[in-house]
């Protein structure tokens, strides 16, 4: 059976839903100051908390893990724009995503940190960088965000990447080889948000060519992301 490029078929795309538990979450060196930290609360050194770290690593995981203990309002940085801040911080803790989204308004942002210090509510803010980075127009937000404690995820290790393709490939109910996992691991670039486009890329080729995930099916795969120069593959 020949093979098909990555744009040449589109196939029925089947609803898998990722393991957001405690349980699930993956630790190792780079992210565990930042899952002791969630693990920490109520007891963390100031209400705030700033999370950041590189696309896909699990920043989004930790603040449900977070909203799971606290009740936690779980808000994108953009829906502040039309929002009544008392009523986001009224359950005493809120998660604010992708603060440093070029949809974030300033003003919008700077009242809720101003309703939940008021309201004595807990907020954990996450983005892929730091404030300085962020292009803050407003000198009184920059100067609330100060008063975040800031905790880092970085680019995982070998053992960690390694298990994240498992959990990314069991959360689409898909074991392969481990050989296969080895493989994909001396190939791809040193991220989770490689991993996520890799496992979605063969996910959706085996189905749409029923293949088997084998290492020469991948390797087809690998090539073909390779040559789309979008660096997940060196």
């Amino acid at each position: 059976m020949g093979s098909a490029k990555i744009s040449d078929q589109m196939p029925l795309q089947l609803p898998h839903e990722a393991a957001m538990g405690r349980e699930d979450f993956l630790r190792g060196p780079s992210n565990r100051a930042a899952f002791d930290m969630i693990d920490l609360w109520p007891n963390w050194p100031a209400s705030w908390l700033l999370l950041a770290g590189p696309v896909g690593a699990g920043k989004s995981h930790l603040a449900n893990i977070w909203q799971e203990r606290s009740n936690a309002m779980i808000v994108n940085v953009a829906d502040l724009n039309d929002a009544d801040p008392t009523e986001l911080v009224q359950s005493g803790a809120i998660v604010v995503e992708d603060a440093d989204s070029p949809e974030r308004d300033d003003t919008a942002l700077f009242h809720l940190l101003n309703a939940a210090r008021e309201a004595r509510a807990y907020v954990l803010i996450t983005a892929r960088n730091w404030p300085e980075s962020w292009g803050v127009g407003l000198p009184d937000l920059m100067s609330r965000l100060r008063l975040t404690t800031p905790v880092e995820i970085y680019e995982p290790d070998d053992e960690l990447l390694r298990s994240v393709l498992v959990k990314l490939f069991a959360d689409r109910q898909l074991s392969p080889d481990p050989s296969v996992i080895e493989y994909i691991l001396m190939r791809m670039e040193r991220s989770i948000g490689a991993a996520l486009v890799i496992v979605e890329a063969i996910d959706q080729q085996a189905l749409a060519q029923h293949r088997t995930i084998t290492r020469p099916f991948v390797s087809l795969i690998l090539k073909e992301l390779s040559d789309k120069a979008d660096g997940l593959v060196p």
